[in-house]
């Protein structure tokens, strides 16, 4: 694993560092001037790396020996110009040029960021920290562990600091995304309750619930219960809260989606579509990891965490397609998907944050639906709100931060058919499938906040939140940027 250092000066930057890669704009480069403080040989090499290195759309690295140290100077180039639809910061041409430079994965290693705006540091940093994940089960070490120092600067070219926010929020990232790559026999209910409790330990303020098993039918969580009660570690709920409960102050309740593993139940995935199914977890992950960040950088706001986690399992008590089940809002729900699982942990997620914990804004978040990325994509996450501002802020958010949303549509009028059904209030998987299936997704979880007052959010992230065959850490940044500025 790589330890990531922020610095505030050249000199600490370029300490012991063996590789040292530069990342910036293709123009900033043709001025050159900022490689200056590198020395005369870096600084030549450096120019001539990246007159020879064409960006193309999403950035591009090179590298060459020098005679010194540092070692081996490489070059990240980035575009120039992005669309509307990207964030500013380039995080994502950040990634990949940290990756394909392998800068960071051995020895001491150092990033020199040139950065447009002070603003997009934390995006940036975020795209370093995806780019080196955490976890490995490997069974041999080869060297000492990577070190990896970063530093950016402005426009003006004067080095930046690490404001807290950004130091909590790449930490907790790179946490969020270890969570999803470990395995799902370590990381089942029981082991996730066991990783948050961790995380959370020593930060004051903070309370903690879990309701297990067949307690969870006793607080009328049937839908949470049911699909996770054929598996060996019972599912359950943690619910986490930090903040003050005085008189006019915001609650704002995080409900992250945390399948330990999908097996799609008695409706069984086949044909390899069960494998990677360990990262069903990762809007949990991202829950825990916004909600860490939060308590660490401080908010004003109360917060909640709710943590459904259950594992899909199959086995004489698996919940069965044509079964009625009854959820925490009171409804009632025919299954005709059991691998339609994820919105009904979410149904009573929710459910409990609007009416037991009194939450007045509730976003959910979760690897929902396979139709999110045929909608928006591997990079955008698809949103989906019951009031345009939170709509807006979503999209804001994610932009400044680097981890992209896209809006869909928000019509319960247009949705609520699809999920009809003659013996219970709802059924719990579309009729057509060619219907928006990722805003009927949402819409089947908005059904149990009906006769609530608050505003809610939905998030998608079944793209986004891998990297490949890693967890990426999406949604971290993305919840926590959107908490603080409520």
């Amino acid at each position: 694993m790589t330890q990531l250092r922020f610095t505030r000066s050249i000199s600490a930057l370029l300490k012991g560092t063996e590789t040292l890669l530069v990342v910036a704009p293709r123009a900033r480069f043709e001025d050159g001037a900022f490689l200056e403080v590198l020395g005369e040989e870096c600084m030549r090499l450096g120019l001539e790396l990246a007159s020879e290195t064409q960006p193309g759309d999403m950035g591009c690295a090179a590298g060459t020996l020098t005679s010194g140290a540092p070692r081996k100077l490489a070059v990240g180039v980035l575009p120039d110009r992005l669309s509307r639809y990207n964030s500013p910061s380039r995080a994502e041409c950040i990634r990949r040029v940290v990756a394909q430079s392998r800068t960071g994965t051995r020895g001491k290693a150092a990033v020199l960021l040139l950065l447009d705006d002070p603003e997009h540091y934390l995006a940036a940093a975020g795209a370093i920290a995806r780019a080196l994940p955490l976890y490995s089960a490997r069974s041999t070490a080869s060297g000492p562990e990577p070190r990896l120092n970063i530093l950016a600067l402005g426009p003006d070219e004067e080095p930046l600091a690490a404001t807290p926010v950004i130091r909590t929020t790449v930490e907790n990232q790179r946490q969020a995304a270890r969570l999803v790559d470990l395995p799902p026999t370590t990381l089942d209910p029981k082991g996730f309750q066991s990783e948050a409790y961790k995380l959370l330990r020593g930060l004051e303020g903070v309370t903690k619930k879990a309701i297990i098993g067949s307690k969870l039918l006793d607080q009328g969580l049937g839908g949470l219960h049911a699909v996770g009660r054929a598996a060996v570690t019972p599912p359950r709920l943690l619910v986490l809260s930090h903040g003050s409960r005085r008189h006019g102050a915001r609650h704002i309740a995080l409900v992250g989606k945390g399948i330990t593993f999908d097996t799609g139940g008695l409706s069984l995935k086949t044909g390899g579509k069960m494998v990677g199914m360990k990262g069903d977890m990762g809007g949990a992950a991202a829950v825990l990891g916004a909600f860490r960040s939060l308590v660490q950088s401080g908010t004003p706001h109360r917060v909640s965490a709710l943590l459904c986690l259950a594992e899909n399992a199959i086995g004489p008590g698996a919940f069965k397609l044509d079964d009625i089940l009854s959820f925490h809002s009171g409804l009632t729900v025919e299954i005709n998907n059991t691998d339609a699982e994820g919105r009904l942990v979410l149904a009573d997620g929710v459910s409990y944050a609007a009416r037991t914990l009194k939450a007045d804004t509730v976003i959910d978040i979760a690897t929902l639906t396979g139709a999110q990325l045929v909608s928006t994509g591997k990079l955008h996450a698809a949103a989906v709100a019951n009031d345009s501002s939170l709509e807006s802020l979503l999209v804001e958010s994610g932009r400044h931060v680097g981890e992209l949303v896209h809006p869909l549509p928000y019509a319960p009028e247009l949705y609520r058919s699809e999920f009809k059904s003659v013996v219970a209030d709802l059924r719990n998987s579309v009729a057509d499938r060619m219907n928006a299936q990722t805003s009927c997704a949402a819409q089947f979880i908005a059904e149990h906040l009906v006769g609530r007052d608050v505003r809610w959010g939905h998030l998608d992230i079944a793209g986004p939140s891998m990297i490949g065959k890693r967890g990426s850490g999406f949604g971290v940044a993305l919840l926590s940027e959107v908490v603080r500025r409520l």
